[in-house]
């Protein structure tokens, strides 16, 4: 698809292309009929004139990605993890007990995480919550955002229920005509182990995400 092409209502979007396709100021709604269409629009344009409208809509599509994702995790629907992240894009895992890990792109973060879960009968994984900014605007096809989440965990062999607790630092890029991660930052911050193991905030994260009004 090329690049800045629409994309019909309710599509997932085309495989993303390395250029980047930032959010588009449009003007008036102008359904399109397709052949074969007996009715109803095919395509959508959205005005985006106000900044402040242009930074809620932007704001809820990161967050629709990462509610994407976590329907994926909670799922085990591996496979779509690719129609999530760029398949360039860096996951990195600090688990705070070995050296982090490194992943690319959304297939080996799926067999990673596969793995990982498989002990369990039960998984759940939950946003607790979330901070996106756009530094250079909303407007500029890039985002950064912080994540907090917990995991819920029932052992398939033991039945013992634990919990995790995590902190994500993302960027994103709007590709397509949608949100896509493109780097992806993990760090625990309380598990239980004996009791419970609880870690610090990571003191320089690589990604910054500056507060509201920062």
């Amino acid at each position: 698809m090329p690049a800045g092409s629409a994309v019909p209502a309710g599509s997932a979007g085309a495989v993303p292309g390395s250029e980047a396709d930032p959010p588009r100021v449009r003007g008036a709604q102008q359904p399109e009929v397709g052949d074969g269409v007996a009715s109803g629009p095919r395509y959508r344009a959205t005005v985006m004139d106000d900044p402040l409208v242009a930074e809620a809509v932007h704001d809820t599509g990161v967050r629709r990605l990462q509610h994407a994702y976590a329907d994926v995790v909670n799922r085990r629907a591996w496979s779509e993890l690719t129609g999530l992240f760029m398949s360039d894009a860096v996951v990195i895992i600090d688990r705070r007990t070995d050296d982090p890990l490194r992943l690319v792109g959304g297939e080996e973060l799926g067999e990673f995480i596969g793995g990982a879960v498989e002990q369990f009968e039960f998984f759940e994984f939950v946003i607790l919550n979330s901070h996106v900014v756009f530094p250079e605007g909303p407007l500029s096809g890039t985002a950064v955002g912080r994540m907090f989440m917990c995991e819920l965990r029932q052992s398939r062999d033991t039945g013992r229920w634990t919990n995790a607790y995590g902190l994500y630092h993302d960027r994103y890029v709007y590709r397509s005509d949608r949100w896509w991660f493109a780097e992806r930052q993990y760090h625990s911050l309380a598990r239980h182990g004996r009791d419970l193991d609880v870690f610090a905030l990571p003191e320089r994260p690589t990604i910054d995400v500056p507060g509201l009004g920062a």
